[in-house]
């Protein structure tokens, strides 16, 4: 009797790949994902090759408004959509939420900090003697060491999860949880950037 191969999915559970153990969608939002965060680089970098301040303004608006229309709708509403679900469902919401956002938001961030520093060059704003400028660094930094030292980790730490033959489903909530937690305070110090922009931008 031909024994059926693990790749080949029973009835009712997902096909994983063979060689990762992930469930097979999770390569295609992965590719998804990268295909679309490689887009904001490549309109900042169009827009400093043909020295455009206007189209340098457009990045810098449309890439900082929907990083911080993100964390707020992971802050606000997501936290408490998550809270209402059990665990099974909160995880397949992880196994989607974390391949589609795991390139696209790191690269609007990136995006969206370094066009506003080129803008505030351009402007003749980048003072390091301004208080200003410094408190945005600050913010700036602290959102740096959020996205790249907790919210990406934690991604890889649920893909690492979702790749083995019995994930922990209790782990994989509780990191996604963390993430969208993590999204709303983030939102509430990009806030605090725009208190800061607009203040620039007057003065």
């Amino acid at each position: 009797m031909t024994a059926v191969p693990e790749a080949v999915a029973r009835p009712g559970v997902p096909a994983r790949d063979a060689a990762s153990g992930l469930p097979p969608y999770t390569a295609r939002l992965l590719r998804w994902s990268f295909a679309i965060g490689v887009l904001p680089p490549l309109a900042l970098i169009a827009a400093l090759a043909v020295k455009s301040l206007y189209l340098l303004t457009f990045v810098h608006v449309i890439c900082g408004g929907t990083w911080t229309g993100f964390d707020l709708f992971m802050g606000l509403v997501m936290t408490r959509v998550m809270t209402l679900l059990d665990v099974p469902t909160r995880v397949e919401v992880a196994k989607r939420l974390t391949p589609t956002t795991f390139f696209i938001l790191p690269s609007l961030a990136a995006v969206a900090v370094t066009s506003g520093i080129y803008l505030s060059q351009a402007e003749g704003k980048f003072d390091l003697g301004s208080p200003w400028i410094l408190a945005a660094g600050v913010v700036v930094l602290i959102l740096t060491v959020q996205g790249f030292g907790i919210f990406m980790p934690n991604g890889l730490r649920i893909f690492i999860e979702l790749a083995k033959r019995q994930p922990d489903t209790t782990k994989i909530a509780r990191l996604n949880m963390r993430n969208i937690r993590l999204a709303g305070v983030q939102a509430a110090l990009q806030v605090a950037i725009i208190v800061i922009m607009a203040h620039l931008a007057v003065y």
